[in-house]
């Protein structure tokens, strides 16, 4: 049988999920340039596609024009009019395996989540290493007739600065680090007060641009811009595409486990992350990063992380286990690296 020459993949969401599907697609179009690839995704997430060469992104409107079953109904046969081969789900929700009935007939390869081993680890039953989400996506591209090796990946060059975003670098002597500090749920962030302290640590010898998003994320760190010397936030200030061209020029990004830390290692960065009640055992470590570049909460005086795969449940007592890491860790690790 010919192997398919157009592949759709659909991946909706969320932001760090959706960044690292980009390396593995790097490494799927750089292996086997004669393929085309169609990312169905939503329309905020197009810019992390923009440098893939074959790859181009068709943007699914859920909250509009394809909600519901009939809006789904709607985007299959506009899908279909895109005449692809194959399907590759690196999503398995209800959206995409309503999709698939949808596109009876072609062949559809879906994500293999691994729910069962996920649940011994975070039910304490075992402890460790699990697939990482980029080998999870690239088997669903071998099961298509693509078999691929992460291992040497290829990035692109950092991106030119306009001067707006040049203004973000206070100082040129200074090597630039980022920092993103939030995360979907508390329980996987490290405690402000302590990360407050590694700022102003940091913002001593290096330029510090700190990234977040929502209203009370874009408070927080202003008030850290206003309260240390080379310290800027892009909190709210920037779209996407301009938050990409900036992380792409960090020399070091430190971040939990969350978006911005994949964000990062999709573009080539060095990326240092902080773990909570989460753990890097159950596949969410960013893209091509050292092992010892993740820190972990002391498992010791929390023994039951990883207490859930996304950080949303864990026991009582367990919310600030991040702050077991001390930060004179976190500040050597930086230090070595950099």
């Amino acid at each position: 049988m010919p192997k398919p020459k157009h592949i759709l993949v659909l991946r909706f969401s969320a932001m760090g999920d959706v960044a690292m599907t980009v390396p593995v697609l790097r490494a799927l179009t750089t292996q086997y340039p004669e393929l085309k690839i169609t990312v169905v995704t939503r329309a905020f997430f197009k810019p992390f596609f923009q440098d893939l060469k074959n790859v181009s992104v068709y943007t699914a409107d859920f909250k509009g024009k394809h909600k519901g079953v009939l809006g789904l109904f709607k985007l299959s046969k506009e899908l279909k009019a895109l005449r692809f081969d194959v399907v590759a789900d690196l999503h398995n929700v209800l959206r995409s395996k309503i999709l698939k009935f949808f596109f009876f007939g072609k062949k559809v390869v879906q994500l293999n989540k691994g729910r069962a081993e996920k649940k011994a680890l975070t039910s304490s039953a075992s402890f460790k290493q699990l697939k990482t989400t980029h080998q999870r996506y690239a088997e669903v591209f071998e099961a298509l007739g693509y078999s691929l090796n992460l291992s040497d990946p290829a990035f692109s060059k950092p991106k030119p600065l306009s001067q707006e975003l040049k203004a973000f670098i206070f100082n040129v002597d200074f090597k630039t680090i980022g920092i993103a500090p939030f995360a979907a749920h508390d329980s996987k962030m490290y405690p402000l007060a302590q990360m407050e302290r590694v700022i102003e640590e940091l913002s001593q010898n290096y330029n510090i641009i700190l990234f977040g998003g929502g209203k009370k994320e874009v408070e927080i760190l202003d008030q850290f811009e206003a309260k240390f010397n080379n310290v800027k936030s892009v909190a709210g200030k920037l779209n996407l595409e301009n938050e990409l061209a900036l992380i792409s020029n960090l020399d070091l990004m430190l971040a939990m486990d969350s978006g911005n830390a994949h964000m990062a290692a999709m573009l080539g960065k060095k990326v240092i992350t902080i773990w909570g009640v989460t753990h890097p055992f159950a596949g969410f470590a960013p893209f091509n990063q050292p092992k010892d570049f993740a820190l972990t909460a002391d498992r010791e005086e929390y023994p039951l992380i990883p207490t859930s795969i996304y950080g949303n449940k864990f026991p009582e007592g367990y919310e600030n286990a991040a702050g077991s890491i001390s930060e004179e860790t976190i500040l050597s690790k930086i230090k070595e690296i950099i």
